[in-house]
């Protein structure tokens, strides 16, 4: 949304700000959706497994179907998330 100045000149200055005034809900839907995506994913390994105790036993499995599409998610809102916070630090 671009706002005409009296000059017919492009108003970037109230675009800036409106991205300044959105950005803070932008951040919060993304950090919710961040979280609710972490927490679906399947967890393959326990605290115990970290400090060489249960029956971890190496086991691999694929992504496949709902996992690998959640699995990309997560990655692709992580990204937005990173982006978003930076573009916060810029325009402040």
């Amino acid at each position: 949304m671009l706002f005409l100045s009296s000059r017919g000149v492009y108003n970037f200055h109230a675009n800036i700000i409106l991205v300044i005034q959105i950005l803070p809900y932008i951040q919060i839907g993304l950090s919710v959706l961040l979280v609710a995506a972490i927490l679906f994913q399947r967890s393959e390994a326990s605290l115990g497994s970290a400090f060489g105790g249960g029956d971890s036993g190496g086991t691999r499995f694929s992504r496949r179907g709902f996992e690998k599409l959640l699995f990309n998610a997560t990655i692709v809102i992580a990204i937005l998330f990173v982006l978003s916070a930076f573009a916060t630090l810029l325009l402040a």
